[in-house]
């Protein structure tokens, strides 16, 4: 961005750096016809036959001077051709060259009458567009001045007509007049090429800011053809479809398919624009996306822009309004339900006290006791979602993390039961960021549901706790299996709603907070299918630089 900014500065210089290019260019320009001139007063003299004593003063001098004037323009040519940079010094010194070569060929032809004299004004007009500054004057005052010593010494001399020191005047005159105009034309010129510069390079920074700035996005960015093929795609957008970045992110020809939910909400969008996408999933461990489509072009409407977004975000925004009302409600619940609750549990106690109490009433009792606890449950777990803070996030090395975890979770189990917790840990685990406590408290909860069904189903409380790496290598995530008997196919998309429960002591509570407990810190808990007895939860955590 310096180098930008300092190439800015010097182009509003006449002999900034775009302005020395363009006057190089220029200066190519002017030697092929220069070229181009003395290829053509060379061949002038063999074309044209000419007495010496009518029409040339010092003819030997006269094809001298046009033969060296072609040899020093072909040899600037071939420079040039070589790769040569002329410099504001070589630029100038060729100028004064035509200058005094081109009067040097008045004198030894017929005077200031000869058609050469137009030549000179090329040459005072080349000057000036190629050194708009006092430089051109002098090019314009030296022309005049040899225009008039030239009229003069042949009046005084070889008795000439005077009528020669007014064209010289004339010429002068018409000298200066170019040199005014052009230099006026040219500074405006290079003005308006500067400005013109400016602003294409503040377009250009303002284009590569724009596309690093779409790239960093957390929200996905789409362009597709009406097929469905991605033809640009910022990196959220890959990172959220497809869980990877692709090197070609961002770059034409990019023809990659949509994963096939939203190429189904394509297609229902194309046969009525008007109709919104539903949320989707693009796996089983992604996280929930929103999908906006629009044409990008109204006219043609060949190209389809479309935003991805994380729901999680909203999904967070979401649960601070849900998490306000429960509070709210709670209270009403800790005050309505639990005293007539606790009325309910003492009388059971009381009840159980009596020396008359038959199998059947003892029976009863039981269930009293049991769904007092379960209700019980049901308000301590609500009154935990509505009373919890905000996540308190921090950078951690999940693979510490995870040993430290188990340890500690392995020493609240009683002693007499004999646990297994296999623990895997991959190379190189990205650090994630979140509240280690809330987190705990999922693993905690997937922990002691996987012991309970492994027990039930195998006899042995043994679980796998197991940390990696994600697929584009950036997210790390956890994985929490069991050895139970798993979830049928039919409840797989049930197990986090809340009360949803398989177990008839369950609240049904778990996993829902869980899940919560983890959009809270922008991870996902998900189930994953993997082909192999129990179940599988994965906690996917967010891109390390995504800021809670």
């Amino acid at each position: 961005m310096a180098t930008e900014l300092t190439n800015t500065t010097h182009a509003r210089s006449p002999f900034g750096p775009p302005a020395k290019y363009q006057q190089a260019r220029l200066f190519r320009i002017y030697n092929h016809y220069r070229v181009v001139i003395s290829l053509l007063l060379v061949a002038l003299l063999f074309v044209d036959p000419f007495t010496a004593d009518t029409r040339f003063r010092w003819l030997d001098y006269y094809q001298a001077g046009v033969v060296s004037y072609l040899a020093l323009n072909g040899f600037i040519a071939l420079l040039l051709l070589a790769g040569f940079q002329p410099r504001q010094r070589h630029i100038t010194l060729s100028i004064l060259t035509d200058i005094l070569v081109m009067h040097g060929l008045l004198l030894a032809s017929s005077g200031i009458t000869n058609g050469l004299a137009n030549l000179v004004i090329v040459a005072v007009a080349a000057g000036n567009i190629l050194t708009p500054t006092r430089m051109g004057t002098f090019y314009a005052a030296l022309a005049a001045i040899c225009s008039l010593g030239i009229s003069g010494w042949a009046v005084i001399t070889i008795n000439e007509s005077a009528d020669d020191i007014v064209r010289a005047g004339s010429l002068g005159i018409l000298y200066f007049a170019t040199a005014v105009i052009l230099q006026g034309i040219s500074k405006r010129m290079i003005r308006s090429e500067a400005l013109a510069s400016s602003r294409a390079r503040s377009i250009a920074e303002l284009e590569q800011i724009n596309q690093q700035i779409i790239q960093r996005m957390r929200t996905g960015i789409l362009v597709l053809d009406r097929h469905g093929y991605i033809r640009l795609a910022n990196a959220a957008a890959e990172e959220l479809l497809f869980g990877a970045a692709s090197h070609q992110a961002g770059e034409s020809g990019h023809h990659r398919e949509l994963p096939p939910p939203l190429k189904r909400g394509l297609e229902l969008w194309l046969r009525n624009p008007g109709r919104r996408i539903e949320p989707f999933q693009p796996s089983n461990t992604s996280p929930l996306l929103q999908a906006s489509l629009t044409q990008l072009d109204q006219d043609q409407g060949d190209l389809i822009l479309v935003f991805i977004e994380d729901m999680s975000k909203v999904t967070q925004q979401a649960q601070q309004m849900k998490l306000a009302s429960l509070g709210r409600l709670t209270a009403g619940i800790a005050h309505e339900i639990r005293n007539p609750l606790g009325a309910i549990s003492h009388a059971a106690q009381l009840m159980e006290e009596s020396p008359n109490l038959d199998k059947g009433d003892q029976q009863m009792l039981d269930i009293i006791r049991r769904h007092s606890r379960r209700v019980n449950g049901i308000i301590e777990n609500v009154l935990d979602l509505s009373r919890r803070r905000a996540a308190d996030t921090e950078l951690v090395d999940v693979g510490h993390w995870l040993e430290e975890f188990r340890e500690d979770f392995l020493q609240t189990l009683d002693d007499d039961t004999p646990v297994q917790i296999e623990l895997f840990c991959d190379d190189a685990i990205p650090a994630a960021r979140f509240d280690k406590s809330q987190v705990e408290q999922v693993l905690v909860n997937l922990c002691d549901n996987g012991l309970r069904y492994s027990k039930q189903h195998s006899g042995q409380n043994r679980i796998q706790l197991a940390a990696g790496t994600s697929a584009d290598g950036e997210r790390a995530f956890v994985d929490v299996k069991d050895f139970g008997p798993g979830i049928a196919p039919e409840h797989r998309n049930s197990v986090f709603e809340p009360f949803f429960t398989t177990d008839k002591s369950g609240t049904g509570l778990g996993l829902y907070l869980a899940r919560e407990l983890c959009e809270a810190n922008q991870a996902h808990l998900s189930l994953v299918e993997d082909g192999e007895p129990g179940c599988r939860f994965r906690i996917t955590f967010a891109h390390p630089g995504r800021m809670i």
